[in-house]
């Protein structure tokens, strides 16, 4: 596409969101009381702000105008932190993670697809090289240490030579035999076919009853095929098949694809530009409109020493650096503005004089608690849910501004190449030169009312008293500072590559696999809000997952301002069945944030610094080094042994519960500048202190197995994905009703040992069946329905689950008893 329509699409995109914010300044005043009104309300606020996420991160990644997009990474920063809130605040209203909008996206005629979050492309563009530069490094670490497990060769168990021998001789033996065997079967045919033709010998074959019968069986077979042609033609015109070469990639995808690289390289040369060009303008500003910027601040400030003499009979007091200097006076003011601001500070200055003369009289008790009274009354009344105060919003509403003041109206017919605005740059650069200069004219100017007070008025001035005071307390604040302690740095003598290199020798920091979060293929669930009303809890679907797995993980790693401002989630926990993917969404994210992985799993750490001591420093080098190169993940493998409640007996001398008592505090000292993620991934987490568990993982995410959507798509994507090639004689259908029970890991493993190179090649001619694959199913092991009701009764445990139960059961009996007390009040009254 080309830069007008990207414009225009931003354009869109920015008149959608100045309406969502007119009608969220409107709706934050108010307050309301009805919770499915409340829910509708931020649901939809949450829906149009992902549709203007994904198009503000389109356009962000596909716009060339330097200074177009500064502005447009703020906003999209800003629209991400408000889902964030927004999701934050349906968490607590709903008292679940996973929401379900059916309804509203009816109403708003949009897709389920619309509402999957996208992963900004900048996360991992603006650090590329980096990226690059720290794999390259863990590569040679894990090639010189011998880590490598792509590397890693197996032994293998020497054979004597008798034993050897005996193989040969066993394989030959057997494969003389088949031949043998064949040769015999060809012999047994030939006679038979021999005998067969003595007793056929005899009939005289009738050439028209022949002929009928090879052209019966011809016209069969030319309508059969005739037939199945028109099927196939009016599939695809109901719109129930694809058509044909619907799989292969057209040539204008390619061509799309090769626009938005040469995008990116026209990108990168106008940002290289826009640099360059903030250093010569600002250069060739301070030559031509250096000085004359220069004299009219003298001649401001003579103007206004001269004032202040006429109006009070003194000079005044020139404001010290650390104040701000003339700034502090001047600041976006004229002289006869400064003049009547010192007017109203005389004034001013008069009325506290007498009003402090003027004593105050004490007010009785009685009248304090009639206010109380009044307004804890005027609170009852008004009790209501209110929209929760927003970080964001200001933000926004801050670009918002800008966009319309600059851009909205601006022409750029000029500027068809999409090149920096020089003149924006230098209404930058003026500002910034004006406060450079401002500071050498603050000095001359200083000594300019030292001189004019010598000569005029013959003042002495008195600054070292100020100086002493301010100087005094300044001291304070720094003796203030000394008293708080400090963590120790166990490891100051050492740099952050010794430190890295130490940590991959010892193998707990890992190398990510490269898994992108799209790869975890699933369904919407589609019945989630019909389910609820109906007051059945529905298990969420695999993409409900994704999406948490985005939110939590990967927005708030990927971006500093969102982590700073947006609520803090500093650790996550994965529960569900062996083969969901948990590990894979742990992958997933750092792949997508560019993170480092350290894997502090119960079996790793098992053997590695030992004692109190070693654990203290193991944790600090972790956390060191996860600080300096942020974004960081750590990963608690099979977590539930970290909070055994008894240990097996056969697990004692691992010491899992090594990191119990330190987690907590790990997690205390995290702060919102640290851009660290604890993931904890458990498979059998009623083996846990339920309480110690739920303390140090604040979202708990339950990832289920497939439904009978998610099994279909993941038969589907999979088989092709492993060079297979889906026609009619395969039925999908029929494998995702079949495999219901089995995960996405039994579906990837029955799908590789099925489709083999040999099998791939034999494709054309013998397409595959469903058949195939049941084989391979039949020597596993699905989830059954009891296993996934144990993890139902655990997550209804935890506190988010114990106040979901306490939403749907006790707010019932809640309005009962209120709907009571009201009757109650009523009978009162009429007694009365």
């Amino acid at each position: 596409m080309s830069n007008a329509m990207y414009n225009k699409m931003w354009h869109q995109t920015q008149e959608a969101l100045n309406s969502l914010l007119d009608k969220e300044s409107e709706t934050v005043m108010e307050s309301q009381r009805n919770q499915g009104f409340i829910f509708q309300m931020i649901a939809t606020f949450y829906i149009k702000y992902v549709q203007i996420f994904r198009n503000l991160e389109n356009v962000y990644d596909q716009i060339v105008h330097p200074q177009k997009r500064l502005l447009i990474r703020k906003i999209l920063d800003g629209v991400m932190g408000r889902i964030l809130e927004l999701k934050h605040d349906m968490v607590e209203l709903e008292l679940t993670e996973f929401h379900y909008f059916d309804d509203i996206l009816q109403d708003l005629k949009l897709a389920p697809q619309q509402l999957d979050i996208p992963i900004p492309k900048y996360f991992l563009k603006e650090k590329l090289e980096v990226i690059k530069g720290r794999e390259k490094i863990l590569a040679q670490i894990l090639a010189d240490t011998g880590l490598d497990m792509a590397e890693k060769k197996y032994s293998v168990k020497s054979i004597p030579l008798e034993e050897a021998v005996k193989l040969i001789q066993i394989a030959e033996r057997a494969r003389q035999g088949r031949l043998r065997a064949m040769f015999m079967k060809q012999i047994f045919l030939q006679e038979y076919r021999a005998k067969q033709a003595k007793f056929l010998s005899e009939k005289v074959a009738d050439l028209e009853a022949a002929a009928l019968q090879i052209q019966k069986v011809w016209r069969g077979f030319h309508q059969h095929k005739k037939t199945e042609k028109l099927r196939q033609e009016e599939m695809i015109f109901l719109g129930m098949n694809p058509p044909p070469l619907f799989n292969e990639v057209s040539a204008t995808i390619i061509q799309a694809e090769k626009v938005t690289s040469l995008r990116n390289e026209v990108q990168i040369k106008h940002e290289e530009k826009y640099r360059e060009a903030l250093v010569t303008i600002k250069d060739d500003l301070k030559l031509i409109e250096g000085p004359d910027i220069k004299e009219n601040l003298q001649d401001q400030i003579r103007h206004w020493f001269i004032e202040c003499r006429n109006l009070t009979g003194t000079f005044p007091d020139y404001p010290h650096v650390e104040e701000g200097g003339s700034a502090l006076i001047f600041s976006n003011k004229t002289p006869q503005q400064v003049t009547e601001d010192i007017l109203a500070s005389q004034e001013e200055e008069e009325k506290n004089k007498k009003n402090k003369k003027k004593a105050k009289k004490p007010k009785k008790p009685k009248e304090d608690k009639e206010k109380k009274n009044t307004r804890e009354k005027s609170k009852e009344e008004d009790e209501g849910w209110k929209m929760s105060p927003s970080v964001f919003l200001p933000t926004m509403e801050e670009g918002n501004n800008v966009y319309k003041d600059m851009w909205r109206n601006r022409d750029e017919s000029w500027n068809f190449p999409q090149d920096h605005d020089p003149e924006l740059i230098k209404q930058e650069k003026r500002k910034e030169l004006e406060s450079e200069i401002r500071i050498q004219v603050d000095e001359l100017m200083r000594q300019e009312l030292k001189n004019l007070k010598l000569a005029v008025n013959r003042e002495k001035e008195q600054p070292v008293k100020a100086g002493k005071k301010k100087g005094g307390k300044k001291k304070k604040k720094g003796k203030k500072g000394k008293k708080g302690k400090k963590d120790k740095d166990l490891t100051a003598d050492r740099t952050t590559e010794s430190l890295y290199r130490e940590l991959v020798e010892e193998g707990l920091l890992i190398r990510a696999l490269n898994v992108n979060l799209s790869d975890y293929i699933g369904e919407y669930s589609y019945l989630g809000t019909t389910l609820r009303r109906v007051s059945i809890e529905p298990m969420p679907s695999l993409l409900d997952v994704r999406q948490l797995i985005a939110l939590y993980g990967i927005l708030p790693l990927g971006s500093t301002t969102v982590h700073e401002n947006a609520p803090l989630v500093k650790s996550l926990l994965l529960a569900g069945p062996s083969g969901v993917g948990k590990k894979m969404l742990v992958h997933a994210i750092c792949t997508e944030t560019g993170a480092n992985l350290f894997d502090l799993s119960a079996a790793n750490i098992a053997g590695k610094y030992p004692g109190k001591d070693g654990l203290q420093m193991m944790l600090h080098m972790v956390f060191k080094v996860a600080r300096q190169l942020q974004p960081s993940v750590v990963w608690i493998g099979d977590t539930e042994k970290t909070f055994y409640k008894k240990v097996p007996s056969a697990e004692r001398m691992m010491e899992p519960k090594r990191l119990k008592k330190q987690l907590p505090k790990i997690l205390r000292l995290l702060k919102p500048d640290d851009r660290i993620l604890i993931v904890g991934t458990t498979q059998r987490p009623f083996d846990a202190e339920l309480q110690s568990f739920c303390k140090v993982y604040q979202k708990i995410i339950l990832v289920p197995r497939p439904d009978y959507a998610s099994r279909f798509v993941l038969w589907k994507q999979i088989i092709q994905r492993n060079g297979g090639i889906i026609t009619n004689a395969l039925n999908i259908s029929c494998l995702a009703k079949v495999t219901d029970g089995f995960t996405q890991g039994h579906i990837v493993q029955v799908v590789k040992g099925v489709l083999t190179d040999r099998r791939i090649h034999r494709q054309n001619y013998k397409p595959l069946v469903a058949a195939e694959f049941m084989a391979a199913l039949t020597r596993m092991s699905p989830v059954y329905q009891e296993e996934e009701e144990s993890f139902k009764d655990w997550y209804a445990k935890t506190p988010m689950g114990k106040k979901r139960a306490l939403a749907l059961t006790g707010g019932l009996a809640e309005k009962g008893k209120g709907e009571k007390k009201e009757k109650k009040g009523k009978k009162e009254k009429t007694k009365k």
